[in-house]
Order: C-alpha cells, then sequence, then structure tokens
C-alpha cells in the first residue's frame, strides 16, 4: 500500500466552525483522495484520545493525525502529510515545510487557537 492510498485519521475539533471550515475545503479539494481519510471529532472524546496516547488538551491546541502505522503526527507534521495526499496542495505542504516557514507559522497558529480557545 502507498502512502497515498494509506488511510489516516484526522483528529479535529468538531465544534470549532473554523475547524470544520477547512475539514469542508480539505474534502472539496481531495476530491477521491479524500476517500482515505477518516475525520474523528475530538468532541467529548478525551479517554478515547488518552487510550491512543493524545492528550485532549493538546489535541484541542494542535492538529493531529494518525497514519496507518499508528504513528500520531502533530502541528505542522500533521498539516504536511495530510496536505501532501492532494496533488493541489503539494506545493503548500512543501512550502509549510520550509525551516523559516515552518517555525513562524506554528507561531502564528498557536496564537489563533489559543484566541479561540479563550473566547
Amino acid at each position: 500500500m502507498t502512502t497515498s492510498a494509506s488511510k489516516l485519521v484526522v483528529f479535529y475539533d468538531g465544534s470549532c466552525s473554523a475547524c470544520i471550515k477547512d475539514r469542508r475545503w480539505y474534502e472539496k479539494l481531495a476530491g477521491r483522495t479524500g476517500e482515505s481519510v477518516e475525520w474523528l471529532d475530538i468532541t467529548g472524546r478525551d479517554e478515547e484520545l488518552r487510550r491512543q496516547g493524545i492528550d485532549p488538551d493538546k489535541a484541542l491546541r494542535e492538529l493531529h493525525v494518525k497514519d496507518d502505522q499508528g504513528r500520531v503526527h502533530r502541528e505542522m507534521d500533521a498539516y504536511i502529510l495530510l496536505m501532501s495526499r492532494v496533488p493541489a496542495l503539494k506545493p503548500l505542504a512543501w512550502l509549510i515545510g520550509l525551516p523559516v516557514i515552518r517555525p513562524a507559522l506554528a507561531w502564528l497558529y498557536h496564537r489563533w487557537v489559543a484566541k479561540r480557545l479563550s473566547s
């Protein structure tokens, strides 16, 4: 099985309207590729997250994606893995991975999430 066809589980905050929009945007761009992605709403699933080795608080603050090998990727690694599966998003995944861009985006993302969660 190739990486692009392997199943991913994306842990997302289903109570976050921006997160839902992002999911819909991804699914639209992914087309049939999106069929290999399972979206798991983390709302009210703290124990399930802990069983999978994911801190529920961090799951709210960082994107987490589990690959078909059971490895959990988080933050920018999760975005890069998810985006690199979609031809239209591959260039963006590459850009996110650049040494100067990656930490800057991580910083901005964490600020946005902190603001969202404090509201």
